[in-house]
C-alpha cells in the first residue's frame, strides 16, 4: 500500500512539473497603426483655369493626360471648373474637390498662384501639382511647402524655333498675337522675335517686319478678328496666335486672304486649326486641305509632364522627387527633339528642302542644348528690344 501511495505521489508531482514546463507567457498585443508600407488610395482632381476642357489647348491637354493616366491605372479622376475667373472661386473649387476626397490636385496655369498659396499650406495631406506656376505667381516670400510641386516651361525656346523656322521658310512679314501679357505668353513672344531676328540676320535680310500685339484675353472675337484682318490686308503673311482660343480670330482673318498662314501654340494645332477653318460637318478632304494653313506650332510638353508626374508620384511612389520644387522644363535631349518638353512638330511643320529641313531643325536644337545658342527669357523688356535687323511694331493691347 505504501508503495502504491508513493507511486501515485511521484506521478502527481511529475504531471505538475510537466504542466509548469508547458505553461505559456501571455500574448502581448502589438499596437496597430499606420506603417510605411500602408497604401494610400489616391484620387486625382483637375481644376480648370478660365478656359474649359474643350479649349483645344492648355486645359484640354492637361485634362486628357489626367484622364488617360486615371483610366490606365484604375484611379478615380474628376475635373472641376471654377464658377468665375478669380482667386476666391478657384479656392472654393479646390476645397470642394478636397472635401469630396480628392487628394491629388492638378492645376494648369499661372492664374492658380494665389489660390495655391492659400490652400496648399492648409491641406498638408493633399498633393498639389501645378503646371506653368512660377515662384512669382505664388507671391513674394511664399515658401513652397512639401506638398506642392510646380513646373514651368522654357517657352522662349519653342517660340524661337517657330520664328526661326518661319523666316527660313520664306516669310518676311509676320505677326505675334498673344492672349494676355503674362510671363508664359511673353516668353513665347519674345522667343519668337529672337528667332525671327536670328534667321533674318543669317539670311542677310533687313526688310523683315513683325507686328506684335496682345488681345488681352484668351479667346477670339470680332474686335480681334478685325485687327487681324488689318494685319493680313496690310501684308502680314503669317501670325503666331499664342493664347488659348485666340487662334480663332487669326484663322478667321487668314481664311479671307490667299496664302495667309498661322502658327499654333502649346500643342500641334495643325489639326485643330484645320477643323475650325473647315467648319462643323466638313468632309475629311476639306479638313485635310486646311492643314496647309498652319506653318508650324510652338509646343510644350503639357501631356507628358502631367502623365509622367502622376505616374511617378502615384504608381512609383516617388513624391520626394517633386516635393517643394519648382522645376523648369525645357530640353532634355540634343539628338531627339521629340523627347524635349519644348519643340515644334516633326510631322506637321511645313519643311522645305533648301530652306528649312528636319536636319536643320535638329541642328538648331543641338545648338540650344549645347549652349552655343542662347535665348533670353527676360520679360522685363519690350518686344522691340530683341530686334537687331528686323522691324518690330509693338502695338500693345488690341482690347483694353
Amino acid at each position: 500500500m505504501k508503495k502504491f501511495l508513493a507511486l501515485m505521489l511521484a506521478l502527481v508531482m511529475a504531471l505538475a512539473l510537466v504542466a509548469c514546463g508547458q505553461q505559456k507567457e501571455p500574448d502581448v498585443q502589438e499596437p496597430q497603426g499606420p506603417t510605411d508600407t500602408d497604401e494610400v488610395t489616391y484620387k486625382v482632381a483637375m481644376i480648370t483655369d478660365y478656359g474649359d476642357i474643350t479649349d483645344q489647348s492648355f486645359n484640354q491637354t492637361t485634362y486628357e493626360a489626367c484622364k488617360a493616366f486615371a483610366e490606365a491605372n484604375g484611379v478615380d479622376f474628376q475635373y472641376f471648373k471654377p464658377a468665375g475667373d478669380n482667386t476666391a472661386d478657384r479656392v472654393a473649387m479646390i476645397e470642394s474637390a478636397i472635401d469630396q476626397g480628392y487628394n491629388v490636385i492638378v492645376m494648369p496655369g499661372y492664374a492658380f498662384g494665389a489660390a495655391i498659396a492659400e490652400t496648399a499650406p492648409k491641406f498638408e495631406d493633399v498633393k498639389f501639382i501645378a503646371l506653368d506656376v512660377s515662384a512669382g505667381d505664388l507671391g513674394e516670400g511664399f515658401v513652397v511647402p512639401a506638398n506642392l510641386y510646380c513646373a514651368v516651361y522654357q517657352e522662349e525656346l519653342c517660340g524661337y524655333m517657330a520664328g526661326y523656322a518661319a523666316v527660313k521658310l520664306g516669310y518676311k512679314n509676320l505677326g505675334f498675337l498673344g492672349g494676355m501679357a503674362v510671363p508664359a505668353v511673353q516668353r513665347y513672344g519674345y522667343g519668337f522675335v529672337q528667332g525671327v531676328d536670328a534667321a533674318a540676320a543669317e539670311l542677310g535680310l533687313t526688310d523683315v517686319k513683325l507686328n506684335y500685339a496682345y488681345g488681352n484675353q484668351f479667346f477670339g472675337d470680332a474686335d480681334i478678328t478685325a485687327a487681324m484682318d488689318t494685319w493680313y490686308a496690310g501684308g502680314t503673311e503669317v501670325v503666331f496666335a499664342c493664347g488659348g482660343g485666340i487662334y480663332t480670330s487669326a484663322v478667321d482673318a487668314a481664311k479671307k486672304v490667299e496664302g495667309a498662314k498661322v502658327i499654333g501654340v502649346d500643342v500641334d494645332q495643325a489639326g485643330v486649326i484645320a477643323n475650325y477653318a473647315a467648319g462643323e460637318g466638313a468632309d475629311a478632304a476639306t479638313v485635310e486641305g486646311y492643314k496647309a494653313l498652319t506653318v508650324t506650332s510652338a509646343m510644350k510638353g503639357l501631356y507628358p509632364a502631367t502623365y509622367d508626374t502622376l505616374t511617378d508620384v502615384i504608381v512609383n511612389g516617388n513624391w520626394e522627387k517633386y516635393s517643394a520644387k519648382i522645376d523648369t522644363l525645357g530640353l532634355v535631349s540634343a539628338d531627339d527633339p521629340a523627347a524635349n518638353y519644348v519643340q515644334i512638330p516633326m510631322e506637321s511643320t511645313q519643311w522645305a528642302d533648301g530652306a528649312f529641313t528636319q536636319d536643320d531643325y535638329k541642328a538648331l536644337v543641338k545648338a540650344m542644348f549645347d549652349g552655343t545658342l542662347t535665348v533670353s527669357n527676360d520679360t522685363t523688356k519690350a518686344a522691340s528690344d530683341f530686334a537687331t535687323v528686323i522691324t518690330v511694331d509693338d502695338q500693345g493691347a488690341i482690347k483694353g
